[in-house]
């Protein structure tokens, strides 16, 4: 379903709102903890999901290189998720539903970034894959800082700890998946 364009607008402020809020607090804290690292990821992908669908159908060469930012970006934090962040997550709450839920999520993004790295930007259903995994991202997103990350908060994890570990991690992913 289409958001209308002032709906967008203000999604985006308060994303960069938040953004900076969690820019900040990786400052005052000299590292960032787990929450604080998921949530820029998640940011950046909402970003430039928004800034696709703001572009025209004939700036292909910018589609293309969103799509591809996209993917790489949601690969590597799926893969982060699901070999440090839940295993933790469902080992401190105990609550399996909400893990399992977000892992069956996981599988049903990477199909559709299998179909979408198979394509080139202006084939027929390119742009609507794009958009149904931006909505479904988005979903994803809502649920893991309204539900699953307010439940970790009273658990006891250490957050800065994993936090280093899914830096550390990421940065090595980022390397190896985009080589």
């Amino acid at each position: 379903m289409a958001t209308k364009a002032k709906t967008k607008a203000n999604r985006s402020a308060e994303r960069k709102s938040n953004r900076a809020q969690a820019v900040n607090r990786k400052k005052d804290q000299q590292q960032v903890n787990a929450f604080d690292l998921l949530e820029q990821d998640h940011r950046e992908v909402e970003e430039w999901f928004d800034e696709y669908d703001e572009l025209k159908d004939s700036d292909e060469n910018r589609k293309a290189e969103l799509a591809r930012n996209i993917c790489l970006a949601l690969k590597v934090h799926a893969q982060l998720e699901e070999e440090i962040f839940y295993p933790r997550a469902r080992e401190a709450t105990k609550d399996d539903d909400l893990i399992d839920e977000s892992l069956v999520e996981h599988a049903t993004v990477k199909n559709l970034i299998s179909e979408i790295e198979e394509m080139e930007a202006g084939e027929e259903l390119y742009d609507a894959k794009i958009r149904v995994l931006g909505e479904m991202v988005k979903h994803h997103i809502r649920e893991e800082e309204e539900e699953l990350f307010p439940e970790l908060q009273s658990a006891k994890m250490d957050l800065d700890e994993i936090g280093k570990e899914l830096a550390q991690h990421k940065e090595e992913l980022m390397s190896e998946m985009s080589a």
